[in-house]
């Protein structure tokens, strides 16, 4: 067998670490975003939860010690913003927010489906603020999630995009609600709302084809 790609793991170790850190501060009752934008240092939980996660994937921990310069290297990389703002997240294609009691896998699932709002690079940043703290608050979706400066080879735009999710595509008031609440937001252009079976299918929209189920 090959020897794997060092910088394919540190990839993959990358995003495992930062998923770990993030639930690992909301079991200590704290958001890392928060954390960075109020100033407030988090070195040694985050030491804590990076040890935890170097004991069970200690060739994922190497790749990381490899690209970077020991872990307080990434604990000030996350700092100036990495994994917090998408024009300064440049190791992972997606910050993802998950809705208070909303488990990850539930973005999965085949009845969920999401709003697409495209926004020029220089614009996401202050649009992804307000639906992710809307969305800590339960006053939108499952989850959201947003692409970041990280070039994505699946990437068919040159926007980013930020997906609001609503657990049944089939609740069309409930679909409804959180598209209102976005408008509230400021994204008062027309959007559309894919549902994840297009998703799943591998349907994408083009030219004389379009796969959003609503549109408002």
């Amino acid at each position: 067998m090959p020897d794997a790609d060092p910088e394919a793991l540190a990839d993959v170790g990358y995003g495992i670490f930062e998923h770990l850190l993030n639930k690992g501060l909301r079991e200590r009752g704290k958001h890392l975003f928060m954390l960075v934008e109020q100033g407030c240092g988090f070195l040694q939980e985050f030491e804590e939860i990076y040890t935890s996660f170097a004991a069970e994937y200690p060739q994922l921990a190497e790749a990381l010690t490899i690209r970077f310069p020991g872990n307080v290297g990434i604990y000030t990389m996350i700092l100036a913003g990495e994994g917090i703002v998408p024009s300064k997240t440049t190791q992972m294609y997606w910050i993802v927010q998950d809705a208070p009691d909303s488990q990850p896998e539930a973005i999965e699932d085949e009845n969920a489906g999401k709003w697409l709002i495209f926004q020029e690079p220089d614009q996401v940043d202050a649009l992804w603020k307000k639906v992710r703290d809307a969305t800590v608050a339960g006053e939108l979706g499952i989850s959201a999630k947003v692409s970041t400066a990280k070039p994505n080879p699946d990437s068919r735009d040159t926007r980013k995009v930020i997906y609001v999710y609503t657990k049944d595509w089939a609740d069309e008031s409930d679909v409804m609600r959180v598209r209102e609440r976005l408008k509230g937001l400021g994204v008062i252009d027309r959007i559309g709302y894919k549902r994840n079976i297009e998703t799943f299918a591998g349907e994408y929209a083009k030219k004389g084809k379009r796969v959003t189920y609503y549109s408002a």
